[in-house]
This record gives structure tokens, sequence and C-alpha cells, in this order.
């Protein structure tokens, strides 16, 4: 199977774009690319399926994870087990791009939002 993002319609999530690549596909993990825009945030969650892996393409955020906050770079990862309370923001000038794997596969009735 190819996936070519110019053929992916963004999700506009609070401010961050999300193309969501394997959205409605079979398959045990699902994949997404996220743009944080400067300002941009994803708001305090948590889910009870899934294991989050966020994996920084570009650029500079906070990552906080079960309320302990962490710079992270180019190249940094950051796994958020199911269960675990997480956020993220871009306080910097510059546009941060994320790859987010879910370990079994995203699913938007599982995510609970706590603020």
């Amino acid at each position: 199977m190819i996936i070519r993002q110019a053929e992916l319609l963004p999700i506009d999530f609070g401010g961050l774009r999300i193309f969501d690549y394997t959205a409605q596909q079979p398959g045990s993990s699902s994949l997404a690319l996220i743009d944080v825009p400067p300002g941009g945030r994803h708001r305090l969650a948590k889910s009870s399926r899934s294991d989050k892996y966020y994996y920084v393409m570009q650029g500079q955020l906070i990552f906080t994870l079960d309320g302990i906050e962490y710079e992270l770079g180019a190249g940094d990862l950051c796994v958020v087990s199911r269960g675990h309370a997480f956020s993220y923001a871009n306080h910097r000038d510059e546009l941060v791009k994320l790859i987010l794997v879910h370990t079994p596969t995203f699913d938007v009735q599982t995510e609970e939002f706590l603020e």
C-alpha cells in the first residue's frame, strides 16, 4: 500500500494540523504527521487503548508527561503508555513536525481529554 501526503486532507485539531495516513486502514498500528505551529498545543489527554510514540522531526517543543515537562528537539522520541496523561506545546517561533504512531490503532472513542 502506498499513501501520498498530497492525497490526504489535513484535520484541524485545535490549531494542530494532522495528516492521518492510516485512517480507516487495516493494521495493528496507525501513523500520523502533525504540524504544531508557533503557539500551538495539544490539550491534556490520555488514552485507554493505545500506546503513543511521538517522534520530533523538526523544531522544539515542551512535552508534558504525567505532570513532568521535557524539552524535546529534532530526533527525540517520547513514548506515552496507555493510561498516562500528556500534553505538548510549541513555545517557539518555528513550526514543529511530529510523527505519531498509535499501537494499536487510533480510536477517538478511547481518548479522554482532561481539560
